[in-house]
Formats: C-alpha cells, sequence, structure tokens
C-alpha cells in the first residue's frame, strides 16, 4: 500500500511539473509578444498625404554694411543709426517688434599687402599686411504678416538705410494643422492598402502594432536680394515688387505595421 502511494505521488509530481514548465513557457511567450511585436508575423504598408495651404508670413532679411576707415567707433555709430532708422521705417509699415530680430553683426578688419617682390629682391624682409580700416555688418530678420505691404517694405529699408536685402521666403506660421490634415489622408491611404493587400494575399489583418511618420515641408523662396550700395540706388528709385505668395503643400508619410492573422 505505502509503495502504491508512492508511486502515485510520484506521478502526480511529474504531472504537476510538467504542468508548471507548460504555464510558464506559454507565460513568457505571451509575455514576450507584448513587448515585443516584431515577434508576430507581420507586414507593412506605407502611404503619403498632402495638404495644399497658403503661406500666410513673408521671412527676409536686410543688412548694413558699413566699410570705413580706422575710427571703429565712428563706423559703429553710423551702422547702428542705419539699422535703426530701418527697423523703425518697418515697424511704420505695421510689422510688430516680436517679428523683427537681429539676426547678425559683425566686424572685420580690412588689410592692405604691400608688393614685396622688388625688396626680396634687395634681400629685405617684407612688411605683413597692415590693417587700413573695417567694415561693420548688422543683419536684422523681419517677419511681414501683411502681404500688401510687402514690396513697399523690401524697397522702403533700401531707401532707409539697408545696402542689402535677401533669404525672402514665404513660409506658414503654424504647419501642424495642414500636416494634421496630411496625416489623416496618408493613414486612410495606408488602411486602403493594407486592406486591398491582405485581400490579395489571402489573409486576415491582426490588430496594428505600430505606426511611424515623417514629415517634408519646406518654405517657398523667392529671390529678392538687392545687393550693395550700387545695386541699391537702382531698386529704390523702381516701383516697389508685386508680392504673390502662391500655395504650398505639406506631406506626411506614414507606415502602418499590422498583425497577420
Amino acid at each position: 500500500m505505502n509503495k502504491y502511494i508512492k508511486d502515485a505521488l510520484g506521478v502526480a509530481g511529474i504531472v504537476l511539473g510538467v504542468a508548471v514548465c507548460w504555464s510558464v513557457i506559454t507565460y513568457a511567450d505571451s509575455y514576450s509578444k507584448s513587448i515585443q511585436p516584431s515577434s508576430f508575423r507581420s507586414f507593412t504598408v506605407s502611404a503619403d498625404g498632402d495638404e495644399v495651404t497658403v503661406p500666410d508670413v513673408a521671412e527676409f532679411t536686410f543688412s548694413v554694411i558699413t566699410e570705413g576707415g580706422k575710427d571703429l567707433g565712428a563706423l559703429q555709430g553710423d551702422n547702428t543709426s542705419k539699422v535703426n532708422k530701418g527697423v523703425e521705417f518697418v515697424k511704420s509699415q505695421g510689422v510688430e517688434a516680436k517679428d523683427i530680430t537681429t539676426s547678425g553683426y559683425s566686424v572685420s578688419p580690412r588689410y592692405e599687402t604691400s608688393n614685396c617682390y622688388s625688396l626680396s629682391m634687395d634681400g629685405r624682409v617684407c612688411p605683413p599686411p597692415a590693417i587700413v580700416g573695417y567694415t561693420v555688418t548688422s543683419t536684422v530678420s523681419v517677419k511681414a504678416r501683411d502681404f500688401t505691404k510687402v514690396g513697399s517694405i523690401l524697397s522702403g529699408v533700401v531707401d532707409n538705410g539697408a545696402n542689402s536685402v535677401s533669404e525672402l521666403q514665404f513660409v506658414i506660421d503654424d504647419p501642424s494643422i495642414a500636416e494634421a490634415k496630411a496625416k489623416e489622408k496618408a493613414i486612410e491611404k495606408a488602411k486602403v492598402k493594407a486592406k486591398d493587400l491582405s485581400k490579395a494575399a489571402g489573409f486576415n489583418i491582426g490588430r496594428l502594432l505600430s505606426v511611424s511618420e515623417g514629415s517634408g515641408y519646406y518654405p517657398s523662396y523667392r529671390s529678392a536680394a538687392y545687393d550693395m550700395a550700387g545695386s541699391a540706388k537702382v531698386i529704390s528709385a523702381a516701383p516697389a515688387p508685386v508680392i504673390e505668395p502662391g500655395s504650398q503643400k505639406v506631406n506626411v508619410s506614414v507606415t502602418l505595421t499590422y498583425e497577420i492573422r
């Protein structure tokens, strides 16, 4: 009787051990799948969505470049006076102070070099380049939101001291709204592609495992370079340019990964 009980207990222990091992393996597999979706059989689809919108901000920069002798203080004073005049003009056209930024300021020496050919023939040492003056450059970035005034602002800053205007571009101040609409379109396209693919391949679509996206929004540039004093005089005498921002396309791409059932 004791032997029978011992044998029964032994068999029960083996069965229990097998059951425990199976439970551990099943749990580990389920847990692994829950944290590692890639362990499923899966497939991916990608699609693009576009949203066309009109830019609402014109951005550009204007610079005041002042060249002179060694009196750096006088050069800086002259440069600052012209920059301030240009900024005040821009403000008078309705541009708010928050949309005007000093984006660059530099002071560069100008050198004069000697013709050392004759000196070297006599065995004399060529003197090093000498500073003969300085160039002061100030650059201001402007955001204009009233497109009816952009042309007059571009030409007006030249009349008010700037001798370089460049980097005109049209941008969307808040592209997130257009990006959201483009994303919705991309996701709907990807879902349709997933259904078509599963139907053609003969499998069922499981749960959505992952979503990734990428966007491509690029401002629209226009050529508006009124460079240096000579060109500035010609531009300032001409009528203000007509500004047309056109439209821009905001593109979003999405990739969806689904479980295969």
